[in-house]
């Protein structure tokens, strides 16, 4: 008896699950020209394979059904035609040319990576991206900025649940932009689908790719290579700004450049030093260490009470400055600023009980880094 009920149940669970889920079976058009022409594309060698396979499989089934044993059919005795050779060869040939004509005129133009009006280097780190405007002097990291209570479903997901940053890429509308793309540490993958760029990170090596993004607006992508544990907490977020905005941007960015020269020689306090510290740890040391310095043992140790934070403030610094060989631990030396660096160890020695009372300031930082070159 309670059969039908369950059927039902699931059925209709079904029918909910169906209607909500987003049916996106085809790819992107985007909103670049290359995009479209990548679209292109991909829609003309569809419907020339859909065609090939009409005729393939009409032929094949129309022959089974005339001329099958039980209508009395004789099969033919021949054992070649040249004829038929001659046509099995010349058509596919003349198809692959037929499709390789705008396959070749699509690749050429998404390698052509000349003129550009402005160049980026995307340098991928686990996990993080930096981008650094080449004759600006303008870098700076791109975060995920997704709450931790949301990734521990402490939390309802937000609608771009991973994929948001702290710090987009900004680039102008109607301008060709040239990405150099590299990676500090594991293979990583830059791609953002509606630019139709993809295009893998590799240390030591440099890639290159471009868009020319029309239309202002936010433009989401992430790492698309398996570049470790926390790949899936790696976006990309591409904010296309007009002109004009773009180079309010620009001096913005640049007069915070100037104004974080100038914070390396304050003089901090211990607050001031244990403030900063927590947002820098939460945007670079959270997801490996948690939030509340427990880690994740044994992958990622604790930092509350550990050795390292209630230790040497020099062994702190070398840790946090080189990272560890054969570990997780990544090398934040070249990552973040001097003042960033000493805010976070002093906020590690500070913080969840370890209660040291010292702190290391950005002066200390630069001389540990001159005495590294």
């Amino acid at each position: 008896m309670l059969r039908r009920p369950v059927l039902a149940g699931l059925l209709l669970a079904c029918a909910s699950f169906t209607v909500q889920a987003e049916w996106a079976v085809n790819m992107r058009p985007g909103v670049t020209d290359i995009s479209q022409s990548v679209f292109d594309l991909h829609m003309i060698i569809f419907w020339i394979c859909v065609a090939i396979g009409v005729v393939v499989f009409g032929v094949m089934f129309w022959s089974m059904l005339i001329h099958r044993r039980s209508s009395g059919q004789q099969p033919a005795h021949f054992h070649e035609s040249t004829s038929v050779e001659v046509l099995w060869t010349v058509l596919p040939l003349v198809i692959l040319l037929a499709m390789a004509v705008p396959a070749t005129k699509t690749l050429i133009e998404i390698y052509d990576t000349s003129e550009a009006d402005l160049d980026i280097q995307i340098t991928g780190y686990q996990w993080k991206w930096q981008y650094k405007y080449l004759g600006e002097d303008v870098a700076f990291f791109s975060n995920l900025s997704t709450p931790s209570t949301q990734i521990h479903n402490q939390d309802d997901k937000g609608e771009h649940y991973l994929l948001e940053v702290d710090e987009p890429l900004v680039i102008p509308a109607g301008k060709k932009v040239r990405f150099l793309i590299t990676a500090a540490d594991v293979i990583h993958a830059w791609w953002v689908p509606d630019l139709a760029v993809k295009k893998d990170a590799i240390p030591g090596f440099i890639n290159e790719s471009w868009t020319k993004v029309d239309k202002p607006g936010i433009y989401r992508g992430q790492c698309a290579e398996l570049c470790g544990k926390d790949h899936g907490f790696m976006p990309i977020v591409v904010d296309v700004k007009t002109p004009e905005d773009y180079a309010a941007w620009l001096a913005e960015k640049k007069a915070a450049a100037a104004a974080q020269r100038e914070l390396t020689s304050k003089n901090w306090t211990l607050d001031e030093l244990m403030a900063r510290g927590e947002k820098a740890y939460q945007s670079n040391c959270a997801a490996c260490h948690q939030a509340s310095g427990e880690g994740m043992p044994p992958v990622f140790p604790a930092l509350k009470g550990s050795a390292i934070a209630t230790g040497p403030i020099d062994g702190h610094l070398d840790i946090v400055f080189n990272g560890k060989p054969g570990t997780a631990m990544a090398a934040y030396g070249k990552q973040l600023s001097e003042v960033d660096i000493a805010a976070i160890i002093t906020y590690e020695r500070n913080a969840w009980g370890n209660a040291l009372g010292d702190m290391l300031t950005p002066q200390d930082v630069v001389k540990y880094k001159q005495a590294q070159e």
